[in-house]
This record gives C-alpha cells, structure tokens and sequence, in this order.
C-alpha cells in the first residue's frame, strides 16, 4: 500500500472570484476541511494542500466538503531528477503490488510544472515515463492509457500520485448567507437542502409535526437526515427546528377540507418567514417540483406563495422523481427517506389542484390564520 504524505485538493469556481473574495472563500474552505477531520493545510496558487492525522478518515470526509471539485492523495519528493527517478521508481513498485499496473498495462504520465525551472513539462514528462518503462517495461499510451501517473512540480516540490477522486463541487458552506428549509421525512426536501448546501449557504432546518395526522416516528426520520444532511455541513452549524402543526391542520380540514394541503403549505411558508426574520435567515427552501403534488401545480404554487414576502427557492423544481431519487440515494438520505411511517392522513379525497386566490384567502380569514400560525409559532423548537 502506498504510504501518502499529503493529499492535494482542487476547487473550482473560487478560482474565478475577484481576488478579495478568493480569499475570503479559500478561508472559509479550509475553515471548514479542519472542523472535518484533524490535519495541517496550506493554499500554494490555487491548490490546497491537506496533511491529515488519518488519511482514510480524510479522504472519506473530503467527498463531503463543498467547494472541492476533486482531490489526489500523493507523496513528495524534491525537484531533482534523481530524487525523482528513486521515488517514482518505490511509487512504481508499490502500483505493481496493488495490482495497477504490470509489464502490459498501458501508461502515460501527466507531467505539470509550476515556477521556474531549467526544464519544461514535457521533459519532465518524457524523464518520469522513461523511469516507469525502465522500471516495468510497461507501454506508453497518451491517447488511452490505462493507468495515468501524475508528476507535479511546484517550486522545490515535487509530488506524484495516479488518483483524481472526485468532490461534491460547489461553493464553500457558509458563505452564502442561511436559509430556512421544510425538512419533512420524504425524498425531496432532503435533497433540495443538500443542493442550497452546495451553493454556500448555511441551513436551518424546519420540521413540521403533524401529529396525530402522522405517526410520532416521523420526527425519528427527520431526525436522521437532517444527521446525515450534518455531514455536508463540517464548519457551519446545521440546526433542526420543530413546530407542532396538527391543531392548524385540523382547522384546514375542519373549515376547508378540499384547501387542506393549499392551506398547509401557505401555512408553512408564513412559519417559515416568522422563523427566518428570528434567525436572520434571506430565504425559504422547500422541494417543490412543478406538478408532482396537488400542492405543487402552478396554479396552486402561487396561491401558497401568496402570502409571504421572502424568496422562496426550490432548486428541484424543474426535476422528475427519479433524477430527485438518484441524488437522494448519492448524498445517503434515500434508505432513510423510505423509511414506512405511514405519511399524513390529513390528504382529503379530493385535494384542490388549481387554487383561486380568492377561495383561499376567505378560507384563511375562516380559520382564523394569524392566530391559528401565532400558536404554531410559540410551539418552535430546536431539536
């Protein structure tokens, strides 16, 4: 096995930002790599490179860090030919011994060269492929190879690695400004959450309890993702908040049975804007898809809408449910989305799918809203 001594991390759009807010993101990145897992790290021109205390622990947690698009695990070695040669050549055997490369394995060696130096990539290059193939005897293959092999000089350094293992992307959590989530137990808001994550931005999450219209086990559910969604989020505090919702819902279905999930959703956003201006929160998330519910139709999208002043944003709106259930399965909140807990009974028979705005707002001054959310409100929560 290979014994790493650093592991080189690579972002992507930060390297676009004015340099002043370069900076800062790179700040926040490396912020949040240490709240991961112990390790020492320096930012050299667009690289991270990490020293960890435990590798696999690292590379392991590094798949879950926003704002690294891909990693290497690689060892280093002085920028002198022959000092290369004698590594690349323990690299080498250490490849053979792990079964990646033999006499017949087709290579081509990736060379790259930082700084200035009496000699070009190429030649670099050429020179860490001649050791490979005095070494093995291995072919050469530029076009498609089987085994690529990294050489990347930096200055004095030099490091070699044959691994590029991919990251979630994105923008460093937490700066980005926060959002509040409806975290319910179903595949959706799970992921629709892991993508604002991705995007930057800090997220409280707000669960919904239904009791007695759904059964006591789907607060354990929402308890376990919003847990697993935590693994996204090393360096920013992800918090669970709950209200209890039946008494409302029991009003909705009592006073306007076919506007039940209408008014439900209104309702949730309006909770969702008084919990935002206590948590200095700019937005509400939620994993609306455009006619996958009888509360996402259009029509009734802007009727539940209606009745806030914040952004609301909903990044799975134009997806379908296997495009949503593939990334829940990704991120690991699928098995626990699916989880049986008997869903909410509160559905009429017939629920409304095109709701008139009028219809709505005389059934919300029947019910009472203000009050009725006023009392949700004062139930708030944090798990």
């Amino acid at each position: 096995m290979i014994e790493y001594d650093v592991i080189i991390a690579r972002y992507g759009e930060l390297g676009i930002k004015s340099p002043r807010v370069r900076r800062r993101f790179e700040n926040k990145l490396v912020s949040n790599i240490k709240s991961s897992f112990e390790c020492e790290i320096k930012v050299i021109q667009g690289r991270v490179f990490i020293k960890p205390a435990n590798y696999p622990e690292a590379l392991d947690k590094l798949t879950k860090v926003f704002g690294i698009v891909s990693f290497s695990p690689a060892i280093t070695t002085i920028t002198d030919f022959d000092k290369i040669a004698e590594d690349m050549e323990i690299y080498v055997d250490k490849l053979e011994s792990d079964g990646l490369i033999s006499s017949k394995t087709p290579f081509a060696i990736r060379s790259r060269r930082v700084g200035e130096h009496d000699f070009s990539s190429q030649e670099l290059g050429a020179f860490a492929g001649s050791v490979v193939v005095g070494k093995i005897g291995a072919p050469v293959d530029l076009t498609n190879p089987q085994l690529e092999i990294f050489v990347e000089t930096r200055q004095d350094e030099t490091f070699i690695y044959h691994q590029k293992i991919a990251g979630p992307g994105g923008l460093p959590v937490g700066t980005q400004g926060k959002l509040i989530v409806l975290l319910s137990g179903g595949i959706d808001s799970p992921v629709a959450a892991y993508m604002m994550m991705k995007r930057g931005c800090q997220i409280t999450a707000l669960h919904f309890d239904n009791e007695p219209f759904t059964d006591p086990k789907a607060l354990d559910k929402v308890q376990k993702i919003a847990e697993k969604l935590r693994e996204y989020s090393n360096g920013v505090k992800l918090t669970l908040k709950v209200v209890k919702y039946g008494q409302y819902l029991q009003k909705c279905s009592d006073e306007a049975e076919k506007l039940t999930c209408v008014l439900c959703k209104s309702g949730m956003y309006q909770t969702a804007e008084m919990v935002a201006h206590k948590e200095n929160a700019l937005g509400i998330v939620d994993g609306s898809s455009v006619g996958q519910v009888a509360s996402q139709t259009l029509p009734n999208l802007l009727a539940t809408r209606n009745s806030v002043s914040m952004p609301v944003l909903s990044p799975l709106i134009g997806m379908d449910k296997v495009e949503i259930e593939n990334m829940a399965k990704k991120i690991g909140t699928y098995e626990i989305s699916i989880i049986q807990d008997g869903g909410c009974s509160a559905v009429p028979r017939y629920p409304e799918t095109n709701a008139d705005m009028e219809r709505l707002i005389d059934a919300q001054e029947a019910i009472g809203v203000d009050n009725e959310l006023k009392s949700v409100i004062d139930s708030l929560k944090t798990v």
